[in-house]
């Protein structure tokens, strides 16, 4: 069984990232938490004052959120599929310290979560919390663009500079997303030599014996804008994910530091998985 968490703060965006996984996973036995984390600084003071005398301050500050959940998931649940179970949380913590404990108490397999928070306006890509989520959390992340509806996952692109040294585990996430679709995964390096070194060819290698069930293709892109090249590419091939490491000099990395968190100019209308790296980068 599928263990996956779905984050909400009840805005379009995430009620999209629930309803894309519910179809992406329709064949699979899977078990959603469905999270929203609430903190201080979303309530006032007249919120204190409509308590009863028997109420705690947790139960009055979560009992509106539980409600709104219980009403999202019996709409969910009246979509009848027998291989999907729901399970309610709210949580009044720092939203990464929810997660991560949610993870961890859960056995959560994949977060997926929409790429835009309720407030955030047409310009804004990833949201402060997806980003958050993105570099600071151990379990796999997928991320929903706005508006984007499940159809089909026949090609991922996994950006790889063969500059890391893996582990079999760290690819594991990819690895099933393929399986499971039978999808086509383009490993796509962007040329920066003439050739390879040595520690790039061995990279390259055990990339490929790790990818040796999957149908696979290593792509090498020309020497420009990493961001615009890869964007491109995505367009130009039916690209319907984009996977990628969340670690020290990869893709996602320079993604976050070269543009402004909220205002990137890199654009992706596929969504984005994201796997935590912790292998080591050579010297070169």
């Amino acid at each position: 069984m599928k263990i996956i968490l779905l984050p909400t703060d009840f805005s379009v965006n995430s009620v999209n990232a629930i309803h894309y996984a519910l179809d992406m996973y329709k064949d699979v036995v899977c078990r959603f938490y469905i999270l929203n984390v609430q903190k201080a600084s979303s309530f006032i003071s007249d919120d204190f004052r409509t308590m009863s005398p028997s109420s705690t301050v947790y139960q009055t500050l979560i009992a509106t959120t539980k409600l709104s959940l219980e009403t999202l998931i019996d709409k969910l649940e009246k979509r009848k599929n027998p291989n999907h179970s729901f399970d309610a949380m709210v949580d009044y913590d720092n939203f990464i310290d929810a997660i991560n404990q949610a993870c961890e108490a859960k056995g959560v397999d994949l977060i997926i979560m929409g790429t835009k928070g309720a407030t955030g306006a047409e310009r804004i890509i990833f949201g402060s919390n997806t980003v958050r989520v993105m570099q600071r959390c151990a379990t796999p992340v997928l991320a929903i663009p706005s508006g984007c509806k499940f159809s089909s996952i026949d090609k991922i692109a996994f950006t790889s500079n063969y500059k890391t040294f893996y582990k079999k585990d760290e690819l594991g996430p990819l690895i099933q997303m393929a399986e499971l679709f039978n999808a086509k995964i383009d490993v796509l390096h962007m040329v920066e030599e003439d050739h390879l070194t040595r520690e790039q060819e061995n990279n390259k290698a055990f990339i490929d014996a790790c990818f040796r069930f999957v149908n696979h293709e290593f792509i090498d892109l020309e020497k420009r804008d990493v961001f615009e090249v890869v964007q491109d590419y995505v367009k130009a091939n039916n690209i319907n994910m984009l996977a990628m490491m969340s670690r020290r000099h990869s893709f996602l990395e320079r993604l976050f530091t070269t543009h402004n968190v909220e205002e990137f100019g890199f654009r992706s209308d596929v969504p984005m998985l994201v796997m935590e790296n912790t292998g080591e980068l050579y010297s070169s």
